[in-house]
């Protein structure tokens, strides 16, 4: 945290760090590539949306600004979150859950659930990747193979056995 002084104000800046995966940062990586290109085809329709007129009364025009807009404004989250990243390194030989941990847990029914641990930037719960700070990533870090755990969400409380950590 630094202070930058002002004429009459004085802010205060906190710097972010954003903790993800080597994989989650080239998919950042990649999403920022595929946007810093669709700024020339947004660009086009803004050109061509001139042409139709009067600027205040045209819709295809104020589409298109949107359009921009948040191209751009995701623009800016991606590349604020890649000056910030710290690299989540895969735990080696840990048996303890972790950031980057891949967890494989038995339900009571026998059924199996693999979830990684990732920061929230990487968050993709329907594709296994759980927040460190969400129900189930709070539940987990700190455990070990074998350890019985009790994840609560928001609709109910199940019990799991750890059965990997990797």
């Amino acid at each position: 945290m630094r202070a930058v002084k002002g004429r009459k104000e004085m802010i205060m800046v906190v710097k972010k760090t954003f903790r993800l995966t080597k994989e989650g940062i080239a998919e950042l990586q990649q999403e920022l590539d595929s946007l810093t290109m669709e700024r020339a085809e947004i660009a086009e329709s803004i050109r061509t949306a001139r042409e139709f007129g009067d600027l205040a009364e045209n819709s295809e025009y104020q589409s298109a600004r949107a359009a921009q807009e948040r191209n751009e404004s995701r623009i800016a989250e991606i590349e604020y979150i890649l000056q910030n990243v710290e690299v989540i390194k895969a735990p080696k030989g840990s048996a303890k859950v972790q950031l980057g941990s891949k967890v494989t847990l038995r339900g009571d029914d026998g059924g199996t659930k693999i979830f990684q641990i990732v920061g929230t930037v990487e968050a993709d719960p329907l594709n296994g990747k759980i927040s460190d700070e969400s129900p189930i990533g709070q539940a987990l870090i700190g455990k070990h193979e074998n350890d019985e755990v009790e994840i609560r969400t928001s609709g109910e409380t199940a019990s799991y056995q750890i059965v990997d950590v990797a």
